[in-house]
């Protein structure tokens, strides 16, 4: 493995308002994504973000949970896990291309998703990268969800209505009362 050259690391957000983050993990191969879980969760119990754990059968999968979640529920951010180990037939390709390609998508529609799937050659280099004392993937992908939630929250406006903003609370109504509109 090369030696990694000192990569820059952004600080934590901080958060004023509580965080909900689901977790989707593939646990395919169980060892490497109870490492990755566990580094995800340290992250997001460090920045004080709660979060739930849900399971998929495969790597896949992961991106349509999310899809799921972000039109059922009220998650302010995901974190996708998972691992791909490269083996004799294309079909490795096919999984990493399609589950990454499917949270970019995902992504672009307003999930903050922290891509913590693993694409490897190998189970040792998999097990590096898991390690939460070493690669810490999971870990990296929580802190990626969290730094895009607080995007989200400052770019953020609520939503108004269509077209126009009142000029103040009180709306006219046409056809009621005196002078030909009721005040509401």
């Amino acid at each position: 493995m090369a030696e990694a050259e000192g990569h820059h690391q952004l600080p934590p957000p901080e958060f004023d308002k509580p965080v909900k983050v689901l977790i989707v993990v593939a646990p395919y191969y169980k060892a490497i994504a109870d490492d990755l879980v566990a580094g995800a969760q340290a992250v997001l119990q460090a920045a004080g973000a709660e979060h739930d754990l849900v399971e998929v059968p495969g790597a896949l999968e992961v991106p349509q949970a999310i899809a799921l979640a972000h039109r059922l529920s009220n998650f302010d951010g995901y974190v996708a896990l998972g691992c791909v180990i490269r083996g004799e037939t294309t079909h490795y390709d096919t999984v990493c291309k399609d589950s990454s390609r499917a949270l970019t998508l995902l992504g672009l529609q307003g999930c903050c998703i922290g891509n913590g799937i693993l694409t490897v050659e190998t189970m040792d280099q998999a097990a590096v990268r898991a390690r939460a004392d070493d690669g810490d993937k999971g870990g990296g992908a929580a802190a990626a969800a969290l730094h895009l939630i607080a995007l989200a929250r400052r770019w953020g406006q609520p939503k108004g209505g269509v077209g126009f903003k009142p000029l103040s609370e009180t709306i006219q109504i046409a056809g009621g009362g005196t002078g030909g509109g009721s005040t509401v």
